[in-house]
């Protein structure tokens, strides 16, 4: 028995998809433990594109998947990705996915209530993706949020409708938009009650039986450390913890559920949305790396915003998730460069620095200091052995893991299932 917890160790969108899957083989359930709809894990197989964002990306293996009570749960998203995925050839049934009966929901009024602060904000806006999934959590924290689990009560919801909408009817009065109506939304929820409450239980049970009974577990993150609540750029980051200690948290089963954590990056560093970034691009070079890399939100469609591999951040990612190795996404995406730079280090008012700055304007000012190691200009693309990659190729990678701290287990070079090279097994290792 192994489990292990995948995290992003950057600002989301590393990858983290294909690695679940591509670990799932030797998994027997795969676990999503924080986040929402506003997760995007494009999956690969056998020329077949799934893009998954509530669903755990163990399903497409058939694997037992589950969403933990970490996870805040929009029912109407969940319906119309699961007969997307389903459409696709992919089994569906309680018997594969099961839903945490105390996970908070996404109501319509929340995705409502995110688009119109986003307005609201102009140049201060965050850059969410209007998917209702801050508000939501905001909810959860002032214990006023619909669960799961309540749906089945359909006596006692009534009472719970209404003192939700105490608040956010309040709210939108201020904001000159019209009130929710309590009737109505009722209504809503019985509708889609039908569709959730067959896969809703006590998961944190189910997965102690698995547990007892020698099961492993993958637990699959969203977004990145950098956009954690507690330790990424804030307010510039998700409302939900992404690092790997969220994993027995989000789940419900402890920390005894935790062998070994892989923190997945890519070979250079995205971001969408607002908030700082220190080794953005904005030249040619960026321009290529997006085009190479097809840096285009899963969920949103958004362009991405391109940079430099950043070793600060990683190092702090790893450090505050105990990571013990990197799974390296998209190396073969760098392919056509002719000299690469990593951040290093950063300079600040005359002063280096070691670690990314808490204060908003010290992580708008930080310039990064940078190392540069010339380019391989030949195809990894494929690869699937660490011996058959170009000289420089390998180079890049050992001073990656020099100045992160921790071993690359994993180096990806496309996007199929199968075009990984393993240079160290996890599930060996853990």
């Amino acid at each position: 028995m192994t489990n292990i917890v995948i995290i992003g160790a950057q600002w989301g969108d590393e990858g983290k998809g294909k690695i679940v899957d591509w670990m799932s083989e030797k998994a027997d359930v795969v676990v999503r433990f924080q986040g929402g709809h506003n997760a995007g894990h494009t999956l690969v197989v056998d020329g077949t594109t799934y893009k998954l964002s509530l669903l755990p990306s163990g399903i497409v293996r058939g694997k037992l998947s589950v969403v933990g009570n970490g996870v805040v749960v929009d029912p109407w998203a969940l319906k119309d990705e699961m007969k997307r995925i389903s459409d696709l050839g992919v089994k569906i049934t309680p018997e594969v996915l099961r839903i945490a009966e105390n996970a908070a929901l996404i109501l319509p009024l929340h995705r409502e209530l995110d688009q119109m602060r986003e307005a609201a904000a102009g140049k201060g806006k965050i850059g969410t993706t209007g998917r209702g999934i801050g508000p939501a959590y905001e909810d959860k924290v002032a214990r006023r949020a619909i669960r799961v689990g309540d749906l089945a009560e359909r006596e006692s919801l009534p009472g719970k409708i209404e003192r939700l909408l105490a608040h956010h009817n309040a709210l939108r009065k201020g904001m000159g938009e019209a009130l929710v109506d309590g009737e109505a939304l009722y209504r809503q929820l019985i509708e889609i009650s039908e569709v959730i409450l067959p896969f809703a239980e006590p998961v944190w049970k189910t997965l102690d039986e698995q547990y007892k009974a020698g099961k492993s577990f993958l637990f699959e993150g969203a977004q990145g450390s950098m956009l954690d609540n507690d330790y990424g750029t804030y307010p510039f980051v998700t409302s939900s913890n992404t690092i790997a200690g969220q994993a027995a948290v989000g789940s419900g089963m402890g920390m005894k559920a935790v062998d070994h954590v892989i923190g997945v990056v890519k070979a250079y560093t995205t971001r969408v949305g607002s908030g700082p970034f220190p080794t953005e691009l904005f030249d040619e070079t960026g321009d290529l790396i997006r085009s190479e890399g097809h840096e285009f939100g899963t969920v949103t469609g958004r362009p991405r915003r391109t940079g430099w591999f950043d070793a600060v951040l990683v190092r702090q990612a790893i450090t505050v998730s105990g990571v013990h190795g990197l799974a390296v996404m998209k190396l073969d995406v760098l392919d056509k460069l002719d000299e690469l730079k990593i951040c290093v280090g950063y300079e600040h008012k005359g002063k280096r620095l070691d670690t990314y700055p808490m204060g908003l304007n010290a992580q708008a000012e930080v310039k990064p200091v940078y190392e540069t190691l010339p380019g391989w200009k030949s195809s990894t693309f494929g690869i699937r052995d660490f011996a058959r990659l170009p000289e420089n190729a390998k180079k890049y990678i050992r001073r990656l893991e020099e100045l992160v701290g921790v071993p690359v287990d994993v180096i990806s070079t496309s996007p199929e299932r199968e075009d990984v090279i393993i240079i160290r097994d996890p599930y060996a290792k853990a």
